[in-house]
Order: C-alpha cells, then structure tokens, then sequence
C-alpha cells in the first residue's frame, strides 16, 4: 500500500495542473480609416452607442450548442468589453466604407448624423455558422431610419480563432451594408 502512495500522490499534483490556459480575443479592424480635411460638405457620423443583449455582455465567446442553449466559453475570453469592441471597430469600418465622412465615436456638432447599434446576436453556432443580429438606427436631421439586419456567415475551420475572424468580417460587411444604406 505504501508503493503505490507517491504514484498517487503524482498523479493527483499531475492532475492538479492541468488547469485550462486563457485565451483573450480582440476583434480586428478589417477597414482602414480614410484621412478626412473638414470642410463645408462633410457629413459628420456620431456613432453614440453600441448595445450589446446581456448574455454577449459576459467575458466569454458565446457559443449556441442548439436551437435553444447557449454557452459562454470559460477559458476563450473577450479581451476588452464585447460593446466596445464593436463601437471601436464599427468606427474603423464605417470610416473606411464612407471616404469623406468623419465618423467618430464621440459627439462633434449640432448638425452631425447619430447612429445607434443594438445587437441581439453575435456568437458560433452549432452547425458551424457565425450569427451576427440586430438593428441600426439613424437619426438625420430628426427624421429616424431602422433597419434590422441578420448574418450567418459559415466558418473556414473550427475553432475560437475562425469564430472570431468570421465574426469580425461579418461586422465589416454590416459596416458596409449600413454605409451604403446612408
């Protein structure tokens, strides 16, 4: 019996050790901005606020298991606040799909356009598919447009990493989609 007790012992501190290794995400900005000269004609974007649904305000990737479950990732981490994220990178992107434009998350004048973002979904899905969901809406000079927008967008490979540079491009596409919307 005494044999066997620094075998366990071993074991047990093997076992113990083994504990799952973080990994944090940051969207990339896939747009570059394009340098803008204020003058008389250009429009000005505040993009004032991006809401994120409270299960994507959790540290972690979200994964859909099924039509019903979802499951937020323990050890594959957001790096900064998912709204953030999508407020900084949005900017990046609108910026580069509206060359003239200045787009910016802080407020600049009485006479600028103001966008607001609500996402309902942005996560993996089972069948191997990003969903990116939600509305814009604009503000332009008082008078209001909505638009709901929905992306499934299917992953090049498996894996956090795809996830979240498939997430990323369908972000960028939206930023498009919205700019040509504008």
């Amino acid at each position: 019996m005494m044999k066997w007790l620094p075998v366990a012992l071993a074991l047990l501190l093997s076992a113990c050790s083994n504990t799952p290794q973080k990994t944090y995400y940051q969207l990339p900005a896939l747009g570059t901005p394009a340098q803008v000269n204020s003058g008389a004609s250009t429009r000005q974007l505040w993009l004032e606020h991006v809401f994120v649904a409270d299960y994507l305000m959790q540290n972690g990737v979200v994964y859909q298991t099924n039509g019903v479950q979802y499951a937020i990732a323990q050890n594959n981490l957001w790096a900064s606040p998912l709204d953030q994220q999508l407020q900084q990178t949005l900017v990046t992107n609108l910026s580069s799909a509206l060359p003239g434009w200045v787009v910016s998350s802080q407020p600049m004048s009485s006479d600028q356009d103001v966008l607001n973002v609500t996402i309902s979904g942005f996560h993996g899905r089972f069948d191997g598919k990003a969903v990116i969901r939600g509305e814009w809406v604009l503000n332009h000079q008082g008078r209001l447009t909505k638009r709901p927008f929905n992306l499934e967008l299917k992953q090049s490979e498996d894996g956090y990493d795809a996830l979240v540079r498939t997430l990323a491009e369908g972000w960028q596409k939206e930023a498009k989609s919205i700019a040509f919307q504008l």
